[in-house]
């Protein structure tokens, strides 16, 4: 069980915004901007940062911040009746002094406990009342976790749904050089072909073109082989069924107005999400919802990784 005083320093970021530094040992560190409760970097003991944040940034609300972490909720993208990807990536969270014990494995304590709760604004928009409380962690082997508790506080004994996606930017040495590994064989929708249903054919998932698709009923792994850097990322996700993979490629970063037009070649998005499925709770109810990053040294052999450091 980690020790529950959490270690995190309060420290001024860009444009004044405030932020927490996570430090652990040899170098590695992560930070969350209280503005969207927003992971923006992550880093392991070299230094190297593992998380990509757009050349174009804008650390100024109401824009959210591209790249590193954005949350999603309480709606992915455009599926539902809110602005795109909800707003919880564009209010100011809070520190959570008090919260509820959170169960862990992990003997560090570099951690915060932030929380959202909606606003006046919020509650015209979409009419329900929540708790959001999200747990950021860096472990002791430089691991980064991120655990989001949701509860429906509605006193009219109301249910409500929402859809979520950790919409994670990695930093990857060249795209055309990366595969992901974990999601063959499985179904997914084309958000490029009007979110028609196709099934994964290959044995990997490599990158030449633009890239929008929900994965559907994904497993609670999946690799990401950056051929180039010799490194793995290890996404481990639990309450979280599906996982987006995105990359907008050179046309469609000319049109995004906050991402730089080269920024593609150097990113990657897969994100663990709940989308097919909304979740659903009723008054007292809570979800929870936890991804685990790791970044391993890996060799690749006749273009497969070694399957016992990850998929297995």
């Amino acid at each position: 069980m980690a020790t529950e005083r959490p270690s995190f320093e309060l420290a001024k970021g860009i444009n004044g915004l405030d932020k927490i530094v996570l430090r652990e040992s040899r170098s590695r560190s992560a930070e969350v901007y209280l503005y969207g409760g927003h992971v923006t970097s992550w880093k392991n003991e070299n230094g190297d940062e593992l998380l990509h944040l757009s050349s174009k940034a804008i650390f100024k609300p109401p824009k959210p911040i591209r790249g590193g972490i954005p949350l999603c909720f309480p709606q992915f993208s455009n599926y539902g009746p809110v602005e795109s990807h909800g707003f919880a990536r564009n209010r100011i969270w809070e520190v959570d002094a008090s919260p509820p014990p959170l169960p862990s494995n992990s003997s560090s304590n570099a951690f915060v406990d932030l929380i959202l709760r909606p606003t006046e604004d919020d509650l015209k928009m979409w009419p329900n009342n929540f708790e959001f409380r999200m747990r950021v962690a860096l472990g002791s082997e430089g691991e980064l976790t991120l655990t989001s508790r949701i509860r429906n506080t509605n006193s009219d004994g109301k249910p409500f749904s929402f859809t979520f996606a950790y919409h994670t930017y990695f930093s990857v040495s060249d795209i055309s050089e990366v595969r992901v590994e974990g999601l063959e064989t499985l179904d997914y929708l084309d958000k490029l072909k009007n979110k028609e249903r196709f099934t994964e054919q290959g044995d990997a998932i490599t990158f030449e073109s633009e890239i929008d698709r929900i994965y559907l009923s994904t497993p609670t792994k999946i690799a990401i082989l950056d051929h180039e850097k010799k490194r793995t990322f290890v996404v481990r996700k639990e309450g979280l069924a599906d996982a987006v993979v995105w990359n907008p490629w050179d046309k469609k970063s000319k049109t995004i107005s906050d991402l730089g037009d080269e920024d593609y070649k150097h990113m990657l998005c897969v994100e663990a999400a709940a989308i097919e499925r909304p979740i659903t709770l009723k008054p007292g109810e809570e979800w929870k919802g936890r991804l685990e990053l790791s970044a391993v040294p890996s060799s690749y052999s006749s273009g497969q990784l070694d399957p016992k450091k990850v998929l297995q």
